[in-house]
């Protein structure tokens, strides 16, 4: 995904060029992301041993 495609928040879900995410970036360090930033669903996240999986019905699988 290039930065042209990112149009959410990952973590809130708002406008990605709306407000400042500065808290939303800081939380992202230690948590998975909650919304699809393409498309702006919720995603379903599973935790796993060695790190987390989110995925959108839409656009598929990320993982750490």
């Amino acid at each position: 995904m290039t930065i042209a495609e990112v149009l959410w928040c990952d973590r809130c879900g708002e406008p990605a060029d709306g407000v400042d995410h500065a808290g939303c970036r800081a939380a992202r360090e230690l948590e998975p992301p909650r919304f699809c930033a393409r498309c702006r669903r919720r995603m379903k996240v599973q935790i796993l041993p060695a790190g987390w999986s989110a995925t959108c019905v839409e656009h598929g699988e990320i993982r750490s």
